[in-house]
């Protein structure tokens, strides 16, 4: 490796940008790496030194888990003193999920973890693929001042670039799957990548990077819609070691006003589960205490998730209840700005 030359490790996970059909079934498996390499020799052409690690077997991303994020936060951490960047090949159906786990998880971050994947497997002809992780290698080796361009965890998809925790996947057909409603993208890539520098997030101060890798999955989310019954609701609530739900409500936070649907709320906190607010709209933003029933949350002890998206909500629910907080402790970090995930 050249004393200038960038350092990049590519972690394949698996997905739609590794997949190949088999003929006999026509349905899509994962293929090792080393194929997608053959695939793309514009890699090589790149001039920046890079390696690969492959997942044994990859992972279809509907199959993803909390072990995995740990798997691949591990992996990060075992090998960033001798990267510059990351850039991990992942499923687009629970990217957005994966993104937001990883900007909790990994504390003191200050290389770029870029995450992407394709809508089309790299060997089909018009493939989205080839231009998704060419541009993506060099947003995460791009650098000025010796500091790292975009040093944090990143979704790069369709000629766009947008903060991992404020993503979401809102279309299974079109190249331009996903979008962030909320918050700028970070860079646009047309003749030449333009960043958008006041929007990225630059750690204050450079700290070793450490991994946060407990995990407490015992969290669901609840959907609130007309006629929803009241037994289920009151069943889900009782479940055993239930620690964590995310409410998606209607519009800007409400509920039905149903006297019931408030006192098993009631219970269900003074029992220690901790409900967190979130608008069921892809674009709205929960204002407790704007209409009346909302208010009523707010007295329940319902947290109010803001603008947050659904994945970074669960992620950071199931990451917060792992560290051994208090339930106070816990409805605290909710309110507030972990990694960039919600507006301060």
């Amino acid at each position: 490796m050249g004393t200038n030359q960038q350092s990049i490790l590519i972690i394949y996970t698996g997905g739609t940008i590794g997949m190949r059909e088999d003929p006999k079934t026509k349905t899509l498996t994962p293929m090792n790496f080393k194929l997608i390499q053959e695939e793309i020799p514009e890699l090589y052409k790149l001039g920046f030194y890079i390696e690969s690690i492959t997942f044994d077997p990859p992972i279809d991303s509907a199959n993803m888990t909390p072990e995995i994020w740990i798997k691949l936060a591990t992996t990060i951490k075992e090998n960033y003193s001798h990267y510059d960047g990351f850039v991990i090949l992942h499923g687009t159906d629970t990217m957005a999920y994966s993104a937001s786990m990883l900007s909790y998880m990994l504390e003191n971050l200050d290389k770029p973890v870029i995450m992407t994947g394709s809508q089309l497997p790299i060997g089909i002809l018009r493939t989205d693929g080839k231009e998704n992780i060419i541009t993506a290698i060099q947003i995460a080796a791009a650098r000025e001042g010796g500091k790292a361009i975009v040093p944090e965890v990143c979704i790069y998809f369709s000629s766009h670039l947008f903060r991992g925790n404020r993503t979401t996947k809102e279309d299974s057909q079109q190249f331009a799957a996903f979008t962030s409603h909320h918050y700028s993208k970070l860079a646009v890539a047309g003749v030449d990548i333009k960043y958008n520098y006041p929007m990225i997030n630059y750690p204050k101060s450079k700290g070793i990077l450490n991994i946060n890798t407990a995990i407490n999955d015992n969290v669901i989310v609840l959907k609130i819609f007309p006629g929803i019954n009241r037994k289920y609701f009151e069943l889900i609530l009782a479940l055993p070691e239930l620690k964590g739900v995310i409410l998606e409500s209607y519009g800007s936070g409400n509920m039905p006003t149903f006297p019931w649907i408030f006192e098993a709320i009631r219970l269900a906190t003074l029992s220690g589960i901790i409900f967190l607010n979130v608008s069921q709209c892809p674009g709205g933003k929960v204002k407790m205490g704007y209409y009346e029933t909302s208010r009523e949350l707010q007295e329940a002890g319902v947290v109010s998730g803001k603008d947050i998206t659904v994945e970074a909500a669960v992620t950071k629910l199931m990451f917060l209840l792992g560290q051994e907080l208090s339930v106070a402790q816990i409805k605290a970090y909710l309110s507030q700005n972990i990694s960039g995930e919600i507006e301060t």
